[in-house]
């Protein structure tokens, strides 16, 4: 059975316990093993590499440096990584080495909780098959500073009403890449716990940890 690990903290803005448990819900019933872990801590554990699937939901966190080369290592090694919105891509700000790792950092969102549009850039991957080319969400769209190297799944374009100088800015919200041996997933969708109830966030995050974790 494979076994899947949830660290979960942070900022309480983006509900990471009740987030962590959907999360596990979807992996459970997927057939993983789920060890929910509150805290960076969890990264610093020996068993680390015996995980399929590390997923972080630690937005604003801080992790220390022998936990942080652990979780560095374990991926390079060969353990999945994936999760969603500022609780990966937001996780460790002081951390490049993780930002590397992930392919990206939050940088801002603005205007805040609003309605755009994610552009599907893959149809043809399985992660998004199925999914409307082009569809509305309510979230905040997040500005990302991405890896030129990350294979783009979806993006969304900034109409510039809340920064007007980023108008037309397309910037990836869903990529797959890899650290190491490492397979690593990120979708930006998920400001709050209820946008699982959204079945292109919770088909798109259900396929994309499934990938990571094979």
């Amino acid at each position: 059975m494979r076994k899947a690990l949830i660290a979960w903290g942070g900022w309480e803005g983006h509900e990471p316990e009740a987030g962590a448990a959907r999360v596990a819900a979807i992996l459970a019933g997927e057939g993983f093993a789920v060890t929910t872990r509150q805290g960076s801590e969890a990264f610093a554990e020996p068993g680390l590499a015996g995980f399929s699937l590390i997923v972080p939901i630690l937005t604003m966190s801080t992790i220390a440096k022998d936990a942080l080369a652990n979780l560095l290592a374990a991926v390079e090694d060969g353990v999945g990584l994936g999760g969603y919105h500022g609780g990966m891509a937001d996780a460790f700000r002081n951390e490049p080495d993780y930002q590397f790792m992930v392919g990206g950092q939050w940088v801002a969102h603005p205007g805040n909780v609003i309605d755009y549009h994610l552009d599907v850039t893959r149809p043809d991957d399985p992660v998004m098959a199925g999914i409307p080319a082009c569809f509305p969400y309510r979230s905040e769209q997040y500005y990302l500073h991405v890896d030129p190297r990350v294979e783009v799944l979806a993006t969304t374009t900034f109409s510039g009403a809340h920064a007007p100088w980023i108008e037309g800015a397309v910037v990836p919200q869903v990529w797959k890449t890899r650290y190491g041996r490492g397979r690593v997933f990120y979708s930006a969708l998920g400001h709050a716990a209820a946008e699982f109830d959204v079945p292109e966030m919770s088909t798109i995050l259900r396929r994309g940890l499934l990938w990571a974790a094979a």
